[in-house]
């Protein structure tokens, strides 16, 4: 992978993990916090996405082009109540570490498959050592929490939301490298989308909306501003020719990242198998990144 998009990866993953330190502080909100993140993300960069549109650039208006901003948007939203269900019936320790690895891991496979990418031997190394340090840091050693009362039914749903983070990795790809469509419209359409499916939640409720959402607007303001980065951010790595089977497991050093901050920021405890699962996830990227 070049270094140019290499950097435009790892900038990425630390501006993914800023954001996610910060959507941490706002769970007990729920989908409401979810609509005023979109809600954000959809007026500060209406501007940027309506100069493009005016400009006639950024999207190929045909039915390929339509389609796959509509089909990306719609496996955004239903990769986040995938996620959220299987929180709800699963631990997080189990679901998070199993999509988190998943995810790059079939994103690689689709890119072998469906946009002709031919696989290294030092990237499918690298692939196996990112996989192996995400494990490390989601579950700190602790393995054990896959063969416990609940564990199947965690690795089922963590495959599924890893499979719906494949899927959309893939066909983003494909939008942005075939079809030339604009990072930012992208990810900007897919915001509206997930936007106009929850407002009927929000609507049903308004009163408890506004009250759910008291003293949180500060950080959904900041989460709506920073998420669309990350993902613009690996999109544009994607469209300038980086290969999907580096991006795709290069961009969860987020993990280690997130790791760090919470280490710092959190006082959250690290321990020796997160910092070994650090180590592997560098190592891993610099195979990623070698020609």
């Amino acid at each position: 992978m070049a270094l140019a998009s290499l950097s435009l990866v790892v900038l990425a993953a630390f501006v993914h993990a800023g954001w996610n330190l910060l959507a941490k502080r706002a769970a007990p909100v729920g989908p409401v916090f979810l609509f005023a993140c979109n809600l954000v993300s959809c007026i500060a960069y209406a501007p940027w996405a309506i100069t493009l549109l005016a400009t006639g650039g950024g999207i190929p208006w045909t039915a390929a082009g339509a389609g796959f901003l509509l089909l990306s948007g719609l496996i955004h939203f239903a990769y986040s109540l995938c996620l959220q269900r299987g929180y709800q019936l699963a631990d997080l320790s189990v679901v998070y570490p199993v999509a988190r690895g998943t995810g790059p891991m079939l994103s690689s496979l689709g890119a072998f498959l469906a946009l002709g990418e031919t696989p290294t031997g030092s990237g499918l190394a690298g692939l196996l050592l990112v996989v192996l340090g995400i494990l490390f840091i989601a579950t700190r050693g602790e393995l054990g929490a896959f063969t416990r009362p609940g564990g199947q039914t965690g690795l089922r749903w963590g495959t599924a939301t890893g499979g719906l983070i494949a899927c959309y990795t893939v066909i983003d790809a494909y939008a942005v490298k075939v079809l030339d469509i604009a990072p930012v419209l992208l990810d900007w359409f897919s915001s509206l989308l997930r936007l106009v499916l929850l407002l009927p939640l929000v609507l049903s409720d308004r009163g408890g909306a506004m009250a759910a959402m008291r003293g949180y607007w500060p950080i959904a303001f900041a989460v709506g501003l920073l998420a669309p980065v990350s993902y613009i951010l690996v999109l544009a790595a994607l469209a300038a020719g980086a290969p999907l089977s580096l991006v795709a497991p290069a961009r969860e050093m987020s993990m280690m990242v997130g790791a760090l901050l919470g280490m710092l920021v959190l006082r959250e405890r690290v321990g020796a198998w997160r910092l070994a699962g650090c180590g592997l996830l560098i190592a891993g990227v610099v195979l990623l990144s070698a020609p």
